[in-house]
């Protein structure tokens, strides 16, 4: 009897240089399937990085040879990998300058190693559906039928075509647009609630999946990012201010 091949195991790089808390992180994210390769400094990290491809960079922010900010920027200037901070700095202004510089999420010290493993699990699963989906098509005349198209979903407005999985908006032009795996979340959540008012604490939850500190502003960040990608060439904004309730995404997308 033919075997089928094995599912190949997400790789996972943790740079940290807090030695206990580098072989917890090893530890969950084996039992989880991952393959981990720890660094404990920049300079080990780089070294790990040319040597193979990760799909996920768990990275501290303090480490002895420099910040781990430098590497979240190169790291996100050269692949579409996730890129987790774990930190043991809690402040607003931390987890908006992680999320600016490419970071898809930010966990602070000290957490929950389940609560973790989870969340590496799904940038894994991410990342590894955005490298094996097809191309899009580009968009062809609207059909008669009715049924529910086939395949992974992608959605249209405004003559955009927003692909989830891989990660991409193409403008109307054609041009295609690359978004970081936290900016594909949150239009994922906007384009599958229109012309709802939805609130700070409702796009984190829903991105992140867990509650966060009210004064956290770091979901402004992300929407002002993803907003600038959508508003480039286009005629109206699609994600507007909702004053003291939230945001709210305008266009009435259908899936294609």
């Amino acid at each position: 009897m033919i075997q089928a091949p094995d599912k190949p195991r997400p790789r996972v790089l943790v740079v940290e240089d807090d030695a206990p808390v580098g072989e917890l992180l090893r530890v969950c994210l084996e039992a989880e399937g991952m393959e981990v390769v720890s660094a404990a400094t920049l300079a080990d990290a780089r070294e790990a990085a040319s040597r193979q491809p990760f799909e996920v960079f768990l990275v501290d922010l303090v480490l002895e040879d420099g910040s781990g900010l430098d590497l979240v920027r190169t790291v996100r200037e050269r692949t579409r990998a996730g890129i987790m901070i774990v930190s043991g700095r809690s402040a607003p202004v931390d987890r908006i300058v992680g999320l600016e510089v490419g970071a898809d999420d930010y966990v602070t010290k000290p957490f929950e190693p389940r609560e973790v493993s989870v969340r590496v699990r799904r940038l894994c699963e991410r990342v590894m559906a955005a490298r094996t989906a097809p191309a899009a098509p580009a968009p062809a005349a609207p059909a008669t039928a009715t049924a529910e198209p086939a395949g992974p979903p992608r959605y249209g407005f405004r003559g955009w075509l927003f692909d989830p999985p891989g990660q991409t908006v193409a403008r109307p032009d054609g041009t295609l647009v690359e978004l970081t795996a936290a900016e594909s979340r949150l239009l994922e959540v906007f384009v599958l609630r229109p012309n709802r008012t939805l609130s700070r604490d409702q796009l984190l939850d829903a991105i992140h999946g867990r509650g966060w500190n009210p004064s956290d502003r770091s979901i402004d960040v992300l929407v002002g990012k993803l907003r600038a990608k959508l508003s480039a060439g286009a005629a109206e904004d699609p994600i507007r201010t909702v004053r003291g309730a939230g945001y709210l995404f305008a266009p009435v997308p259908e899936r294609v």
